[in-house]
């Protein structure tokens, strides 16, 4: 599966993800990301004008995480899709 990656604006400065790539990335919906954010399962950046900013590195993290505690949509672990957070 492709994803689409936020242009890096600013040279050697982290990719940033918006609500949306970040869903894409980690192949949930938009709802779930904004859940997982307002629960504190994943960290973000806020702008100024209240819209999330997510780096690379916050969403591998949360998928790293997520292998580590052995949480799994189906029962198995592996692949970047499979993360469950209520």
């Amino acid at each position: 599966m492709s994803r689409s990656l936020p242009p890096n604006e600013a040279g050697d400065r982290q990719l940033m993800f918006t609500s949306s790539q970040a869903a894409l990335y980690l192949g949930v919906s938009l709802a779930t990301i904004r859940r997982w954010t307002d629960a504190g399962h994943i960290s973000c950046y806020r702008t100024p004008g209240g819209q999330r900013r997510f780096s690379r590195d916050q969403l591998d993290d949360f998928v790293a995480s997520m292998h580590r505690g052995g949480q799994t949509r189906h029962g198995r672990s592996g692949g970047r899709h499979t993360a469950n957070i209520a």
